[in-house]
């Protein structure tokens, strides 16, 4: 019994052998052009189709565009054109018009033209529209930043498939209220979901920048829930942590969520940043397998990699990563902002501040765009665009204390305004009596008005709640300016106990020793860029225009 050309090439693509389909259908579509009468129209349609889906499988995304785009021409004109003289020939149970499209939005992604793939699918008229089209157009749109038919199409998702909860996240990422998200999803009124609504209200709090109520959200989920140790609930928990300046909470859970789950990239940029702030080194090689080179992995994975590299002192190569990561998703905030320190430490001051630049556009509320460009602006001397971009930070930030020291840090190069600097210390640390950075600068504070014994009282007091080495270190500078060398000398040893090969502290031993002197501390000592406020770095600025446009 012979059976049809068809039917082997539509056994060829059930068994997925695509390449096999290519080559036969590239040989067949020619000799169907020479003997029409080989193949049924509808058969030639599909024909295309199992090509077109093949070579996409192969990941020849170009060709398979070309391909899916014959097909919508060859069913149009045929189909529309011809009266169907066979029920196998009527084009109702073809592949829909849809379909085709949906495919060639996917060629248009792999190929990076993210606006092809908009006007593919905003091609589909509304009505037909479904969910997963629906679905893609929101992602797209977010991306671009069209932000109210990107909150259209979510909610064009969950009225049909309530459940989508990735649909809900990018509600409420737009803004959408938690109570609005609430009713459209808790319409399926689905049993054993009781926890869905404190999920809903933790991420709204996280995007309303509520951070201490959104973490106490999140930490009831993990401790009293069903979905308790769950990887996207901790890598939620570890996000925020973050974003609020928690930075040795933040690694400590997300360390947990990998742990959960190593083969989830979501927050492992985040974690790498932590890691590479905290100089652990071989923690950051254990989390970033060197097998990731393949396309497979996203821009958290590049950004990740990028940033081991970074701290291996492999700029050139982790700037090219970074720039991956901007590729793969321009919106990309954590990619960005890695990619501005990398440039910053390659002096190239103009680029780096454009990353800057971008990534505050992108997210405002975000601590680490204001401190790049402060940084930039300082590192190239123009300290009043400094100012406006720390003063707009405090705004931005609500006055947090890593704003307000932030801020503080650029008011103390100007002595006439080392007062206003000295008053948004210690606002800071009536919010954090234990925030370091606030702590250092205000000790210099007190060391420059001469008031040495507040300056120990203050450190003092602070190395009874976090003692490290640089506190340490800062008490046997002051002790032995004033003479109690006793005291001095503990306090050296306790730094180098937590860190041996500290220059500073074994150079104030050698003073007390009398063994060779050791130049005191220099002004940039206590600059904040060297504080560990959450791992920035610094950046360049641009035109005068920059400091303005950050302000309004």
């Amino acid at each position: 019994m012979s059976t049809s050309v068809f039917d082997q090439v539509k056994l060829l693509y059930g068994q997925e052998l695509f390449s096999n389909v290519v080559t036969l259908v590239n040989l067949v579509i020619t000799v169907s052009e020479h003997n029409p009468q080989i193949l049924s129209p509808a058969d030639k349609f599909l024909m295309y189709i199992y090509y077109g889906n093949s070579l996409f499988q192969m990941g020849l995304y170009r060709r398979a565009e070309s391909i899916y785009r014959h097909a919508l021409q060859f069913k149009k004109s045929v189909f529309k054109s011809k009266p169907a003289t066979k029920p196998n020939e009527t084009s109702k149970d073809l592949v829909s018009d849809v379909d085709i499209k949906y495919q060639l939005h996917l060629c248009y992604v792999k190929l990076h033209q993210s606006d092809e793939a908009i006007n593919i699918l905003q091609s589909i008229s509304a009505k037909q529209r479904t969910p997963k089209v629906n679905m893609a157009l929101a992602k797209l749109f977010q991306q671009a930043g069209m932000e109210r038919p990107a909150i259209t199409a979510y909610k064009e998702v969950l009225r049909e498939c309530p459940m989508a909860l990735e649909a809900a996240e990018g509600l409420l990422s737009l803004g959408v209220s938690g109570a609005e998200v609430n009713g459209l999803i808790l319409d399926a009124n689905v049993a054993g979901m009781e926890w869905l609504n404190g999920w809903i209200k933790a991420h709204a709090l996280t995007q309303s920048r509520d951070y201490s109520q959104a973490i106490s959200a999140f930490k009831q989920l993990d401790e009293r829930s069903p979905i308790r140790g769950n990887h996207a609930l901790l890598a939620s928990l570890g996000e925020t942590y973050y974003y609020s300046g928690y930075s040795k909470m933040a690694l400590i859970t997300l360390q947990r969520a990998h742990a959960v789950d190593p083969s989830n990239q979501r927050g492992i940029d985040i974690l790498a940043a932590l890691l590479a702030n905290e100089k652990q080194i071989s923690e950051m090689e254990r989390l970033i397998p060197v097998s990731w080179t393949h396309e497979e992995h996203g821009p958290q994975a590049w950004t990740a990699l990028s940033y081991l590299l970074y701290v291996n002192n492999n700029l050139s190569r982790a700037a090219y990563l970074a720039q991956k990561a901007c590729f793969f998703s321009p919106r990309n905030v954590e990619a960005l902002i890695l990619k501005g320190k990398i440039l910053y430490d390659l002096k190239k001051y103009q680029e780096a501040v454009t990353h800057f630049r971008e990534a505050f556009r992108v997210a405002p509320f975000r601590y680490e765009p204001h401190q790049g460009l402060v940084d930039c602006y300082v590192a190239t001397h123009r300290l009043r665009e400094a100012s406006t971009v720390a003063s707009n930070a405090c705004k931005q930030l609500s006055n947090a204390p890593r704003a307000l020291t932030l801020y503080a840090s650029v008011l103390m190069k100007d002595p006439v305004a080392v007062c206003k600097a000295k008053s948004l210390l210690e606002k800071a640390l009536l919010q954090d009596e234990s925030y370091l950075p606030a702590v250092y600068l205000l000790a210099e504070i007190h060391e420059q008005e001469m008031n040495l014994e507040g300056a120990v009282a203050l450190l003092e007091k602070q190395v009874s709640i976090t003692p490290t080495c640089r506190l340490h270190q800062m008490l046997g500078d002051l002790l032995g300016r004033l003479n109690e060398e006793a005291k001095a000398f503990d306090h050296y040893h306790t730094a180098l106990s937590l860190e041996p090969n500290n220059q500073r502290a074994l150079e104030g031993m050698n003073r007390l020793d009398g063994v060779g002197g050791g130049g005191g501390r220099d002004a940039s000592y206590y600059n904040v860029s060297d504080v560990d406020t959450s791992f920035v770095d610094n950046t360049p600025p641009s035109d005068h225009e920059d400091s303005s446009e950050l302000s309004t």
